[in-house]
């Protein structure tokens, strides 16, 4: 009897153990960016790529589906159970071992597979880059940067923009021509898998843009939004791709890639979204300089901040900030500790890296 129910248990004392080791090295930094992020994990993200690349629908949407309806039917056949009272509890802490050692093996599964780079080095250490606390004068000076910028590449826009698809192969593109900067070569993409995700017209209304799906490999791009966003949105997931697993440092590279680009769409796109977090950084600091520089803005971005406010107004619903403060709390105890504002910390990123390349 006790070899048995030591057996019985024996696959989750495994987990469990597997579980802290996995957390025992993500302490070490150093070794997550030697021996997982810029060892393992190239070769691993790669061969999910090469797996699930070439098949022409989002592969990670398709599980992610079969998941949730697996867990609805054993949600309502538990609840079944309940009210027949068919049930004992030997039988009950049996469905609630094997519950905890199927999430143990997600969990472990989601930390190899991807989750680990959220304890790595990263770009910072890449670039030798060293981001620090910033005064309003070189925030200002940020933005009036961006705004010369953003206002330029919005008018060499001549071209209407590129279909979903056309957006997406430019993505891969303008990864390939970051690659030709000397001192960006770190940054290497191969075996491309970015797709539109099958669920965009229920992400407007869940609030995401895009996501990274660390199961299959691929990065997911919702397709139903303004498409003047999706040229940096899709380089953004695609960075997630590479290990960058912050928002902020996901930001960051999309926008190295997305600037590098030989399509001014891609370059305004970029632009646009960094204006935009760099002006919103300095609303809080100074609201009536935040507001003179908007009104410098081209008429035509200022006609796309136009439509992306009323598009954000067109799907807003209650469920949404339930959500928000769900995917806040995922952030957070992923060393982000910002939650969602996480997102804007790419200013800090952007003024280290002008400060030590010059260049924007």
């Amino acid at each position: 009897m006790a070899r048995l129910a030591v057996a019985k248990y024996k696959r989750l004392l495994i987990l469990v153990v597997l579980s802290l080791l996995v957390a025992w090295f993500g302490v070490y930094p150093g070794a997550v960016e030697w021996a997982y992020s810029t060892g393992a994990y190239p070769h691993l993200a790669a061969l999910l790529r090469i797996l699930f690349g070439w098949i022409p629908f989002s592969a990670g949407d398709v599980l992610y589906f079969a998941a949730g309806v697996f867990l609805l039917t054993g949600l309502i056949a538990a609840i079944l159970r309940l009210t027949r009272r068919r049930w004992d509890w030997r039988q009950w802490l049996g469905w609630g071992r094997r519950l905890v050692e199927g999430f143990l093996l997600i969990v472990l599964i989601f930390n190899l597979a991807w989750a680990l780079n959220y304890n790595r080095l990263g770009i910072a250490y890449q670039l030798g880059l060293q981001p620090r606390p910033y005064d309003k004068a070189t925030l200002e000076n940020l933005v009036d940067s961006l705004l010369v910028r953003v206002n330029r590449e919005r008018l060499a826009c001549v071209q209407p923009l590129p279909a979903p698809s056309d957006i997406l192969q430019g993505a891969r593109e303008a990864y390939g021509d970051l690659r030709r900067d000397t001192a960006l070569s770190c940054i290497y993409y191969r075996h491309a898998s970015v797709k539109p995700s099958l669920y965009g017209e229920w992400g407007n209304y869940l609030g995401f843009l895009g996501y990274y799906n660390p199961f299959t490999g691929e990065a997911q791009v919702n397709c139903t939004v303004p498409a003047f966003t999706l040229p940096y949105t899709s380089c953004h997931e695609m960075a997630h791709q590479l290990g960058y697993a912050s928002e902020s440092e996901a930001n960051f590279v999309g926008y190295l890639a997305a600037v590098h680009s030989g399509d001014p769409w891609f370059r305004y796109s970029a632009y646009f979204d960094l204006f935009n977090y760099a002006d919103h950084e300095l609303f809080y600091r100074d609201s009536a300089a935040a507001r003179q520089r908007y009104r410098s803005l081209d008429t035509l971005v200022r006609a796309d901040y136009h439509t992306l406010a009323v598009f954000y107004r067109k799907h807003r619903n209650p469920i949404e900030p339930l959500l928000n403060k769900m995917y806040d709390g995922y952030l957070k105890a992923h060393k982000q500790p910002h939650g969602i504002e996480s997102y804007n910390e790419v200013t800090g990123w952007l003024i280290a890296y002008w400060s030590k390349y010059g260049r924007l």
